[in-house]
């Protein structure tokens, strides 16, 4: 598709995005390398609308618990690391794809019930852990898109207008199930939403630069003037892989001004390789200017 040029937002940023402990494989912030010259987001994931009951799960309406590696990924652990990286911050991401063995659904009883609960839970999560913004990363609803729309943008506006949060991003792939619900909610809100961390990984592994061009474009489309970032997957199961032309994709948006940052999926499977990928591309990106 032809894609219009002022649909695209033209401005290299430095800014890498690490999502964070999903797998409990142990992982801490200090395992992860960064570089002082990028803006580096940690990303919890997740922090999720069901209970906690490890027997058996069921949504809460927007009362959120933590299912992420809490341990190693504690308040003191988020304080830590802020002190000995200035340049870092931390969010939580929301939804998932699983909590447990089941798929975590977007299933508010109503908007302003679920707001409400949201709201609320988040604000105590977020100060306990000295937390800089959210993500939001539902893959499965049981809502219409609007629901969904009015929900989110709801939440996110309340969050940033009472100073609980300074950013926020939203993780949609390609899925025409899952993106008739993140562009309904970019229509309405997408004043509010800072970061698109588009799931490009969510491609198939054959994915070439040029096909990975061409998505990019696709996506800047679809979110029209929004800052969408590139993608890989530690293991590069999907998509396309570091090994195979990651880092060239992203020095031809970079050439046009269009590398708005990078994000991984995830810490959790990095730390097995000692974070190459990592290091890479907080080395790309902080050659920006």
């Amino acid at each position: 598709m032809e894609v219009a040029q002022s649909s695209i937002h033209r401005a290299n940023s430095k800014l890498f995005c690490e999502y964070i402990g999903a797998k409990f494989c142990n992982v801490k912030f200090s395992d992860v390398p960064i570089n002082p010259n990028v803006e580096f987001h940690f990303i919890l994931s997740f922090a999720i609308d069901y209970t906690s009951d490890s027997s058996s799960h069921s949504p809460t309406n927007g009362k959120f618990n933590i299912f992420w590696d809490f341990y190693n990924l504690s308040p003191s652990k988020v304080l830590s690391i802020k002190n000995s990286h200035p340049n870092v911050k931390v969010a939580l991401s929301l939804g998932g794809d699983t909590v447990g063995d089941v798929h975590a659904h977007f299933n508010p009883s109503s908007v302003d019930s679920w707001v409400s609960n949201a709201v609320s839970s988040l604000k105590h999560i977020i100060k306990e852990y000295n937390l800089d913004g959210i993500d939001i990363n539902y893959e499965h609803f049981s809502s219409d898109p609007d629901t969904f729309a009015r929900c989110i943008g709801q939440l996110i506006t309340t969050l940033k207008n009472d100073g609980d949060i300074f950013f926020a991003s939203i993780a949609p792939f390609d899925d025409a199930k899952v993106q008739k619900y993140y562009l309904a909610l970019w229509r309405s809100y997408s004043h509010v939403i800072d970061f698109v961390n588009f799931q490009f990984y969510a491609y198939s592994k054959g994915t070439t630069v040029s096909q990975f061009i061409k998505y990019f474009e696709t996506q800047s489309s679809n979110y029209n003037g929004g800052k969408v970032l590139t993608s890989f997957l530690s293991g590069g199961s999907g998509g396309l892989s570091p090994e195979n032309g990651f880092f060239t994709a992203c020095n031809q948006l970079k050439s046009s001004k269009r590398l708005h940052g990078i994000f991984v999926w995830s810490a959790d499977d990095s730390k097995a390789n000692g974070f190459v990928h990592e290091k890479q591309s907080q080395e790309l990106l902080s050659t920006l200017n």
